[in-house]
């Protein structure tokens, strides 16, 4: 019953929302309470009607999209992972990174993302680095807390039984940190689609965010919607995904 009620109350939100948002939009009720004229604001069956008319566009766009974020992810996950690694193993290097680490979080990536662009030009490039920008900090930060959160009494039993330091780190801190590192690459995955759309924004002439820029400027809001439900899903997917590996990986954690 609770796992059908996890299911049933976010669908019954969004029925209720889609409902309401085709109600307001056929008469005009948003339309008139934002002053802009009614074909600026599509209802979801002008929505749907274009997911399916463009579906064409839409999947060659979403595949360019879908490459540049899980290899921005990947490649986030990597570094992400081994730096967190690294600063947990020396206290004098995580002194003096993390504040740094802290403060590259106040500098906005839409600002960076036209700079890569221009560095290294409009190929996948810098919609990796980008991508790989935003990622990195949430599962550094949460990997580093996995670290540091194992039982002290642990490791000072392994120390006693002439464990390795690098024994107690597979066999205690890794496994604590595990669920860790997974929720900040759930983190990382759902705003990792941002990244994707920053840097196709930047400089690009594919993927879903090209596609809104075009919608846009052709003032096809259905269109634009539509691309923007595509990037949703592809965020919720992934996240799903993340999920289940999590479920079988660190069981111990459910």
């Amino acid at each position: 019953m609770s796992g059908a009620r996890r299911v049933l109350l976010p669908l019954a939100l969004v029925i209720a929302g889609i409902g309401a948002w085709q109600l307001a939009a056929e008469w005009d009720l948003l339309a008139d309470a934002l002053s802009i004229e009614p074909f600026l604001i599509p209802a979801p069956s002008e929505v749907a009607e274009a997911l399916w008319t463009d579906r064409a566009l839409l999947l060659d766009d979403a595949w360019v999209t879908l490459q540049e974020v899980v290899l921005g992810f990947a490649l986030a996950l990597a570094a992400g992972l081994a730096f967190a690694t690294v600063l947990h193993l020396s206290e004098t290097l995580r002194r003096a990174f993390y504040p740094l680490l802290v403060a590259s979080q106040t500098v906005p990536i839409i600002v960076v993302a036209p700079i890569l662009v221009v560095w290294f030009g409009f190929g996948i490039g810098p919609k990796l680095a980008i991508v790989a920008l935003i990622c990195f900090f949430p599962i550094t930060v949460n990997t580093l807390d996995g670290l540091r959160s194992v039982d002290p009494d642990l490791v000072k039993l392994m120390r006693t039984l002439d464990a390795s330091r690098l024994g107690i780190f597979l066999r205690a801190e890794a496994p604590s940190a595990l669920p860790f590192a997974f929720s900040g690459a759930k983190i990382a995955i759902a705003v990792a689609v941002i990244g994707a759309v920053f840097g196709e924004w930047s400089g690009s002439s594919a993927g879903l965010g090209h596609l809104m820029l075009q919608a846009s400027a052709q003032l096809e809001t259905a269109r634009l919607f539509a691309a923007v439900v595509v990037l949703s899903t592809f965020a919720v997917g992934l996240f799903g995904l993340l999920s289940v590996v999590e479920r079988r990986v660190a069981w111990w954690e459910r």
